[in-house]
């Protein structure tokens, strides 16, 4: 048996199929058992290794005394039942807590799945970044958010986005594992459609992912219309300039012929007078793509939501470009659960 597979406290959520299926093999089971394993795991989110009635006893007494299931350990929700979003408290094997955040929306649950603990970018305006980066998480713990809550909650969990907690394509390897897992159609079978993974722009991930050809949504931070405004904010421009991001927005387009979707965060006196509206228009151009306004929410720091009026001058200004334009309203700020507001500062 291999190093890998007698390790102990392996956790079998993150395995994908093919995996499951190596693994029961190292037990001198066939394969077929892997492919119980994938079912009882993501299909049927079976959450004890003691209600997999259908494994031969001594592989399923053996998963019992060597592995763990689960790599998470649900602490707290924050948040009412009937309220349109809650906010969950995880807590990791090795001691660090992430949050993740479910929202309500008519027919539509989404859920806000983080990907790293804290976070590296260091964009000014977001709680996230307070943390600093820790770690990254591994598909495990990705999927696992998913499968607690799911399990938490009597309605279907119908989109996921990579919004939460840390920077997606800095974790890049693990946030694909994970995106798969979530579209498999064997197992928890989510569209690709409904899966949107967001970055702040780190271009050669762009282009990896547009070359791989992956399926779900992109979504990508934009925030600003120049590059000394995006560099204030953002420091991550400084080496991933906007002009180059657009460029590479532009590749995706043309690999893929999928629109992506910026997302500009609305700040007062930051980035939201008509002149920038008029900015931003120009800086898109033609590019095919979906314009996503959302104003700001606020945190302790220097940054403010601007008002209702500037609000819909701005957005009323940019639908003169050549863009789909929305404006998203964050649900859950009363809980620090909306867009930028995620952060674990206590020990």
């Amino acid at each position: 048996m291999s190093e890998k597979i007698k390790r102990k406290n392996t956790h079998l959520i993150g395995m994908d199929l093919n995996q499951l299926e190596d693994f029961s093999e190292e037990f001198g089971q066939s394969r077929f058992r892997g492919r119980q394993l994938f079912n009882y795991i993501y299909r049927q989110k079976t959450d004890s290794f003691k209600n997999m009635n259908t494994l031969p006893s001594v592989f399923r007494n053996t998963l019992l005394e060597k592995y763990n299931l689960h790599p998470l350990s649900y602490i707290k929700k924050t948040g009412t039942n009937s309220e349109s979003t809650q906010k969950y408290l995880f807590q990791l094997k090795t001691g660090e807590k992430i949050e993740s955040v479910l929202m309500y929306d008519g027919k539509r649950v989404t859920l806000c799945v983080s990907t790293q603990v804290g976070c590296a970018v260091d964009c000014k305006f977001c709680a996230t970044a307070k943390m600093g980066f820790i770690k990254n998480l591994t598909s495990g713990e990705i999927v696992d958010q998913y499968l607690a809550i799911s399990n938490s909650i009597d309605e279907y969990i119908t989109n996921i986005v990579f919004m939460g907690m840390g920077e997606p394509f800095l974790n890049y390897k693990e946030v694909i594992h994970a995106a798969n897992l979530f579209n498999h159609k064997d197992g928890i079978n989510i569209g690709a459609q409904r899966i949107t993974i967001s970055t702040v722009g780190i271009i050669s991930k762009i282009k990896q992912y547009s070359e791989e050809g992956h399926k779900y949504k992109l979504a990508i931070s934009l925030n600003g219309n120049n590059q000394k405004q995006r560099v204030d904010i953002m420091p991550i421009s400084k080496t991933h300039t906007i002009s180059d991001l657009i460029k590479s927005v532009w590749y995706y387009y043309k690999k893929t012929k999928r629109l992506a979707t910026l997302e500009y965060v609305l700040m007062e006196n930051i980035n939201d007078s008509i002149a920038d509206a008029n900015k931003l228009i120009t800086l898109i151009g033609d590019l095919p793509c979906k314009v996503n306004v959302i104003p700001y929410n606020e945190i302790e720091g220097p940054f403010k939501r601007p008002s209702e009026k500037k609000i819909k001058e701005f957005v009323d200004q940019i639908n003169n470009g050549n863009f789909i334009v929305t404006v998203r309203w964050s649900k859950g700020t009363d809980i620090n659960s909306g867009c930028g507001q995620l952060a674990v500062l206590e020990s």
